[in-house]
């Protein structure tokens, strides 16, 4: 059945496959740290991928399911929020991706009941929230491959830029903006057309009024966006 759903992805459209992999926050009657899917499970879906010439992202949380991923061939680890020393590692080992998500548990618990989540969902995003910075903070240590990604969707998806500033608790500029390009270029397989200036490559580009080496919070202003070419034509040109 595992492998029969995979099949099915592609051809509805989809680049790659995503599997839960730990409990989630939002999901109704799954606590966090419940294991999901068996690793036989995992290794079909991971197999089946390939040989589509693309692969399987987890959503996966804790430490444990992050491990299991590693074990069985996924090639990138969304949200991983409750990592230990070993599971950080483990990502750097497998040359896989970690992407946190750290701006969608500051905006749940910004926005509080006002969303109309219940209780038990603004408890589990409070959990992950408590060491989702630390685990950022592991991942570096480790040299893994970081990501970059927000999870925001709705109403929320407005303060996507925000996720800039929040890793810069651990991170520096430089690392941050290399994780929104080059390397989730490489992240998605697309080295060279994405995440570069390059002759080829796609041609979105920014021009800011800032320098976010110096202040990464200039690219949560979109005031400060002068410039914004998609594809190489400009959707927003306040220059001229």
């Amino acid at each position: 059945e595992m492998r029969k759903a995979v099949r099915e992805q592609p051809r509805q459209g989809a680049s790659q496959i995503k599997l839960f992999v730990s409990g989630g926050v939002l999901s109704p009657a799954d606590p966090i740290w419940m294991n999901q899917f068996g690793e036989e499970e995992i290794r079909v879906a991971v197999d089946e991928a390939a040989t589509r010439r693309t692969y399987v992202m987890a959503h996966a949380h804790t430490n444990e399911a992050t491990i299991r991923c590693l074990r069985n061939g996924v090639r990138t680890v969304e949200h991983a929020t409750m990592l230990e020393a070993d599971g950080a590692q483990a990502i750097a080992d497998a040359d896989a991706f970690a992407v946190p998500t750290l701006v969608i548990i500051d905006a749940i618990r910004a926005a509080g009941g006002s969303l109309g989540l219940s209780q038990d969902k603004l408890d589990k995003m409070q959990e992950v929230g408590r060491q989702a910075v630390g685990s950022l903070d592991l991942l570096r240590q480790a040299g893994a491959k970081i990501g970059f990604g927000t999870d925001l969707m709705g109403r929320l998806a407005f303060q996507q830029s925000r996720e800039f500033v929040l890793r810069s608790e651990v991170c520096t500029p430089l690392e941050i903006l290399r994780q929104a390009t080059s390397i989730n270029a490489d992240l998605l397989q697309r080295t060279g057309e994405l995440g570069v200036i390059a002759p080829g490559a796609q041609a979105d580009i920014l021009v800011v009024d800032g320098d976010p080496l110096a202040d990464i919070s200039v690219l949560e202003d979109h005031g400060r966006l002068a410039l914004i070419l998609k594809g190489g034509e400009a959707v927003r040109n306040t220059l001229s």
